[in-house]
């Protein structure tokens, strides 16, 4: 029997797949979490073969969780609407066995599951194409001056730190929001994040 953990901060989806996975012969779902953090506490209480996370949980995301679930003996699944490349690496440093996107056919997940346990890692493909498929646009010091702009500096603390005129550090903000196709520096930072291109 599959001992599964499911962690979903949404109730009604968090019952759904609950219900679905108990349906199945070979599954039985010991323990439901509404975050991160209870998730982690719920495996070492009951050692399942499975952790299910959502990404973005309350108190500790399913990425916090997942880093601390690779000291257990359970494979860690991440379920999630987000195909996004950042939050795909950040899974995969931290050891996950699968990567799956909640839009897949539900019998898909239980089929998944048992691969998983089995010794294979699942990750949707979707994820392989938003990852491995974009380049970085940004040349090395375009993403020297995102970087400090993510820091917290100002424009004035940027130029003194490389040697450049506000002037030309302002050329550099705007040939960055152009290339990432974003409105503002907020939003550029953001872009930079989900696309795991921040080293």
């Amino acid at each position: 029997m599959i001992r599964i953990v499911i962690a979903e901060d949404q109730r009604m989806i968090l019952g759904a797949l609950a219900s679905l996975l108990d349906l199945e012969d070979d599954m039985t779902v010991v323990a439901k979490a509404g975050n991160g953090d209870e998730a982690v506490k719920l495996a070492r209480l009951h050692r399942p073969d499975v952790c299910i996370l959502d990404i973005e949980m309350p108190l500790k995301s399913g990425l916090e969780a997942a880093e601390e679930l690779a000291a257990f003996d359970c494979k860690v699944v991440i379920l999630t609407t987000f195909a996004r490349a950042g939050y795909f690496e950040r899974a995969i440093k931290a050891g996950v066995h699968g990567y799956l996107l909640k839009d897949s056919p539900s019998e898909d997940l239980a089929d998944s599951i048992r691969m998983i346990v089995a010794g294979r890692r699942l990750y949707a493909p979707e994820l392989m194409d938003e990852a491995y498929g974009e380049e970085n646009p940004l040349t090395e010091r375009e993403k020297e001056v995102l970087g400090l702009i993510a820091d917290g500096k100002s424009t004035k603390e940027i130029s003194e730190e490389l040697y450049i005129t506000p002037g030309t550090i302002r050329n550099y903000i705007s040939v960055i929001l152009t290339k990432l196709d974003v409105g503002n520096r907020v939003e550029a930072i953001k872009r930079f994040r989900e696309k795991g291109w921040f080293k």
